[in-house]
């Protein structure tokens, strides 16, 4: 939904696949991912001939992809079919006012070594400097992406050292920020993890093969297996000989963004060792135990909400119901810019249940709220459905800071909860009451997973200095207004 933290993308690789077309695989992997990005998705692929084939563009993964365009990337160099070598793929969600092209990934980039690929997810609060750093060198960039700032660091630092991983963990000391990101070299697929693990990555086998993606439900999608979670700093080198792990960078206290497990990842997904469903069951049960209510149904706002209402429901004995359906068939609405457009694409995307809802007092789930204009329309739809009373309760602590590591949260001054009480917030959606999860419940749910969180956009407390942010990068604007 629009009124929802907005998650950069997600990336996939596969290293030497030659059971089935390289291409068609990284595509379902890009579909289960679809979720991470809506905006524009692409694949990038290598025989192992140094020569690389891109194809990317704007749109749904079947929107830009077709068995034309998939075929030609599997085809060699010399017009013969190729199920092998490597590829990687990356899906790019849709941030306001940044449809441009040119920032599609996966980025080609070809230099005095060779040719590399770069897929990442993420944001560098160093950017800024860095590029002006380099420009002042004589560097030339042809997109704004960090991914292309990435690429170029390593090719230059490749000049001066023996393989490409060494390039990498020499650049990894200069970059400061979130990032995830998967490098295809001729030999070589390496997958890459900041020091805090931001973004989620994991490893997975298929076949003979080895996976790198975001979320371990897209290596379950292709038949897969999942191996282990990328560590925090961790520099992960597969080639012909196996996997090779670098751990230069690693031993830092990690900090996963908590919005994986509260919305951005899907409910199948298992990251750094807890399952997001059962993080999602865990915390309805703790705002069940938190905000009680009478009530006769308690129902979920799909898809991030329904787990949660699920927990609420068990710990309270309060009847689940499926209250709200969704259209399956449209993307995520914040994806609209125009708010006529919006409010259309609630009422399209979302329809009651009557049956459910009529002369009911209705405990509506939901995973968050950021702006509440999303919320209000959802209550006035249960509304109309006939409900006698609407007691929202969210699965996670009140939006109060903005986000600098990715995820593109507003200014504080944009935020309903930072400007309203939770009073205010339920008399502003329309609401009989509205309660959060608290943030000592959310810290309790961590203790579960193989890392800490990073909660700075509830506590205001965040794992990195955010003042290194540079005065022009568009989250620094966040910082100045705050």
């Amino acid at each position: 939904m629009f009124d929802k933290p907005h998650e950069e993308c997600g990336v996939f690789g596969i290293f030497n696949h030659n059971e089935y077309n390289l291409a068609h695989e990284i595509y379902l992997g890009l579909y289960s991912l679809q979720h991470r990005g809506q905006l524009s998705c692409g694949i990038a692929v290598n025989h192992g001939n140094d020569i690389v084939h891109v194809y990317k563009g704007e749109g749904l993964v079947p929107e830009v992809f077709n068995d034309d365009n998939l075929t030609k990337l599997s085809m060699t160099g010399k017009g013969r079919t190729s199920n092998g070598k490597t590829g990687i793929g990356h899906v790019r969600y849709a941030q306001k006012n940044t449809s441009d092209s040119e920032n599609d990934q996966p980025i080609v980039m070809r230099y005095a070594r060779g040719t590399i690929a770069i897929a990442n997810n993420g944001h560098l609060l160093n950017s800024n400097e860095l590029r002006s750093t380099l420009h002042n060198s004589g560097a030339v960039f042809q997109t704004g992406s960090d991914a292309e700032l990435i690429g170029y660091m390593i090719a230059r630092k490749r000049l001066e050292t023996n393989f490409v991983e060494d390039a990498i963990i020499e650049v990894m000391k200069q970059i400061y920020g979130a990032y995830s990101f998967v490098v295809l070299s001729p030999k070589k697929l390496i997958a890459v993890r900041d020091p805090q693990g931001f973004r989620p990555l994991c490893i997975g086998r298929l076949s003979d093969s080895y996976v790198i993606a975001s979320e371990s439900c897209s290596i379950k999608c292709i038949g897969g297996e999942v191996i282990r979670d990328v560590l925090p700093g961790e520099v992960v080198v597969i080639t012909n000989d196996g996997i090779k792990s670098m751990q230069n960078h690693c031993g830092q206290k990690s900090s996963l963004c908590v919005f994986e497990h509260v919305y951005f990842s899907r409910p199948d997904s298992v990251i750094d060792g807890m399952s997001v469903h059962d993080f999602r069951l865990r915390a309805g049960e703790l705002l069940a135990y938190e905000h009680p209510v009478e009530a006769d149904v308690v129902i979920g706002v799909p898809d991030s909400g329904i787990d949660a209402a699920m927990g609420y429901s068990a710990k309270s004995g309060i009847p689940y119901e499926i209250g709200l359906i969704k259209n399956r068939y449209i993307g995520r609405t914040f994806i609209q810019n125009n708010c006529l457009e919006r409010e259309k694409s609630v009422h399209i995307k979302l329809n009651p249940v009557k049956s459910v809802l009529s002369d009911k007092k209705v405990v509506l789930i939901d995973d968050s709220i950021v702006r509440g204009t999303t919320s209000e329309h959802i209550v006035n739809l249960i509304k109309a459905a006939g409900a006698k009373e609407i007691h929202v309760r969210i699965s996670s602590p009140p939006f109060l800071n903005p986000c600098y590591f990715g995820t593109d949260i507003s200014s504080r001054t944009q935020l309903l909860a930072h400007n309203l009480s939770c009073k205010s917030v339920a008399k502003k959606i329309g609401a009989d009451s509205l309660c959060y999860l608290s943030l000592n419940s959310l810290n309790e749910l961590s203790l579960k997973s193989n890392t800490s969180f990073c909660t700075g956009c509830f506590s205001g407390e965040y794992p990195l200095n955010i003042k290194k942010i540079s005065t022009s990068d568009k989250f620094a604007v966040k910082l100045q207004n705050n």
